[in-house]
């Protein structure tokens, strides 16, 4: 990384045709003016000594030399394309790289010593013998060893983090000088295309109205089209300087990562790793003391665990009795729903027999006047 941007330049220049790749970096690099997004980058934000560039600069634009606006700040946006190249191959996440595998390898021989099914954690392995603690001895020897060899691999790397830090420190700032850069090329170029515009431009357009001849309008279309395709040139440019803007977080970003893991390997050196070496000889020293105590911690969990099984089988038992003995024979609520039940079914029965005592009534009257309806007809058929 540190020899892809060597070259790099913080100085702004501005030149027709291609700018110098290399140039002398200056020393008050640390006094250039911070990014500004979009247009709000104007005269206001250049020194004396650069607007007099501008000034000068601009008054060299020449929008009849098509060789020369189309080379018009092609230099600069060359160095940011290069620029953008090399700074992406360097956006990566170590802590996903080499570092997070280190880290990773570290934690595997620092959770050699946990629980498991058969050994239970470091006190475990020493449940059926005292030989148990020899091996976890040669163990802890085996481990520190590789522990050893990752904090060696991790050093190395703190040391290259550190360059690469530093290195985007000068990152930052080629990418600034570029937008800088960039900026004095726009505002030199939109200060020639006013003058033109107000100035040639509007003349050529009033002699063509003024003689009506066609190729005093040619000439006035001619250098509308010529602005037209400056005014575009100005418009790549300013595309090119907003990927500078977008480049420079994305640099802090990379550098806050590497910065936070050498924070982060630092801490594992002087905290993590003799923190683990000191708490290993611990557990050696007090091991023997663990196991006569553990038999005695059986037998007081075994007492304690009965006495609260049957504190809670006694308890269960109490409340259930309780709770029968005053319960009475019948419960209220079987009462009551019994006796909604009668209602009901009284309440069912008369209505019942109301509707059948209606129906014999209206049957009764209904036989009435069919038997007088056939007497009638009777008579009729004797006389």
């Amino acid at each position: 990384m540190g020899e892809e941007f060597k070259d790099f330049t913080t100085t702004p220049t501005l030149t027709f045709g291609e700018t110098p790749d290399t140039q002398e970096l200056p020393s008050t690099v640390a006094e250039e003016t911070e990014l500004v997004a979009d247009s709000a980058f104007n005269e206001n934000n250049l020194t004396a000594e650069e607007k007099k560039m501008v000034e000068d600069f601009s008054q060299k634009i020449d929008l009849h030399n098509s060789q020369a606006i189309l080379q018009y700040g092609a230099g600069t946006q060359k160095k940011m394309a290069d620029f953008s190249e090399n700074a992406l191959k360097n956006v990566r996440t170590k802590d996903m790289g080499e570092v997070g595998d280190m880290l990773s390898g570290l934690v595997v021989e620092l959770k050699s010593f946990e629980i498991t099914e058969e050994d239970k954690g470091i006190l475990g392995l020493f449940k059926k013998s005292a030989n148990k603690v020899t091996g976890l001895k040669a163990k802890y020897d085996k481990t520190e060893t590789n522990v050893n060899n990752v904090c060696q691999a991790l050093e190395k790397h703190q040391v290259t983090l550190m360059k690469d830090i530093a290195l985007l420190d000068k990152m930052y700032d080629a990418n600034l000088s570029y937008f800088k850069e960039l900026s004095m090329y726009i505002i030199a170029g939109k200060q020639k295309l006013e003058e033109v515009r107000n100035g040639e431009l509007a003349e050529a357009k009033a002699k063509a109205q003024a003689s009506n001849l066609p190729e005093d309008a040619q000439a006035a279309k001619d250098i509308e089209a010529m602005c037209d395709r400056f005014e575009k040139k100005l418009h790549d440019l300013e595309l090119t300087r907003m990927i500078s803007i977008q480049t420079a977080p994305q640099i802090r970003l990379v550098q806050n990562n590497d910065t936070m893991m050498a924070e982060k390997i630092q801490s594992t050196l002087v905290n993590t790793i003799p923190l683990w070496k000191s708490q290993m000889v611990l557990a050696l020293g007090i091991e023997h003391s663990n196991q006569a105590a553990k038999a005695q911690r059986e037998v007081t969990d075994v007492t304690n665990e009965l006495l609260k099984k049957n504190a809670d089988l006694l308890k269960t038992a109490s409340v259930e009795t309780a709770k029968e003995s005053e319960r009475g024979i019948v419960d209220m609520e079987t009462l009551q729903h019994t006796n909604e039940t009668l209602i009901s079914t009284f309440d069912e029965v008369m209505k019942i027999q109301e509707d059948g005592r209606a129906k014999r009534q209206a049957a009764e009257q209904e036989m009435q006047r069919l038997e007088t309806e056939l007497k009638n007809k009777m008579l009729e058929v004797r006389g």
